[in-house]
């Protein structure tokens, strides 16, 4: 049998080849389909192509460079596991978009025929990308930090808003710098981006997930680790062992498919003898998942 300490160590291994080919994907969408085309589909990356644009400056430095600040910043906010492996794959990406940008110009491997193509296979390879990322717990930093900071002094406003609106201002800007019709094609490789990335984290519908029970007699660790780690909801449901007749607590947890193996790190980093029922919820509505929707009849 593996150990605890083997077990680790085959995390962090699959940890850094699925953050590693997930950046690579998403590498290639960026010097391929996305900058070629001066395409700014929000985010810091975003906002490099238009100071490319403007100024000439490296795509993925540029990046890198601004990202050093959030970090800074996000260092007390964020949990260490995430900011690990965020700060590995935001200087991986990076990297990686320099590195293979000379062998992409040599090959003559930019895409410039069709710029509809382009924002759509942009949008398809760097979603893919970033879902393999995000599966892991990882990010690609910069907006995503951002829209964290944010809703932290802004807790009424959700992060997906905060998403949204952080994105639409990099592509407005976009509009002024290159023209309404790039701006155009930037939603166009956003929308594709988001909906490939839900449908690989969530299936089709975004409202599935996971329902996750789990006893423990260190329940109350567990719940507030899965608060703080996950910023997930924890409910305490009143229990009774048939065989003992002992009554306790069972934690109740709804998180999202790719989220499962941060919990499960969460409940055997506190409690390795804790009993773990995982089961498929259709649907969840509500704050953090699909909104409700109320339809109404004439």
């Amino acid at each position: 049998m593996f150990k605890l300490k083997d077990n680790k160590k085959i995390e962090i291994l699959i940890d850094i080849l699925m953050f590693s080919f997930g950046t690579l994907l998403f590498a290639i969408s960026t010097n391929v389909f996305i900058v070629p085309n001066n395409l700014a589909p929000g985010g810091l990356i975003g906002l490099a192509t238009i100071l490319k644009i403007v100024f000439g400056l490296p795509v993925g430095w540029t990046t890198l460079a601004m990202n050093v600040p959030l970090f800074v910043l996000a260092y007390k906010k964020i949990g260490y596991s995430f900011l690990t492996k965020s700060l590995f794959c935001v200087i991986l990406g990076n990297v990686l978009i320099e590195i293979t940008r000379p062998f992409i110009l040599d090959f003559e491997l930019e895409y410039k025929s069709d710029i509809l193509l382009a924002s759509v296979f942009g949008g398809f390879i760097g979603g893919v990308g970033l879902a393999i990322i995000f599966i892991r717990g990882g990010s690609t930093g910069g907006i995503d930090i951002i829209a964290n900071l944010l809703s932290a002094h802004n807790s009424h406003i959700s992060i997906g808003k905060l998403l949204l609106i952080l994105d639409a201002l990099v592509i407005a800007i976009s509009a002024f710098v290159c023209d309404i019709e790039k701006a155009f094609y930037a939603s166009v490789c956003v929308f594709i981006t988001t909906k490939f990335i839900d449908a690989i984290m969530y299936g089709v519908d975004i409202g599935t997930g996971k329902l996750v029970f789990v006893i423990s007699s260190k329940n109350q660790e567990i719940s507030q680790k899965i608060i703080k780690k996950l910023s997930r909801g924890v409910t305490e449901l009143k229990s009774k062992g048939s065989y003992t007749g002992n009554e306790g607590e069972i934690l109740l947890c709804a998180v999202r498919r790719h989220e499962i193996h941060e919990l499960r790190n969460i409940v055997h980093s506190v409690d390795k003898n804790a009993f773990m029922v995982v089961t498929d919820a259709r649907e969840i509505t509500g704050e953090g998942f699909k909104e409700i929707s109320i339809k109404t009849t004439i």
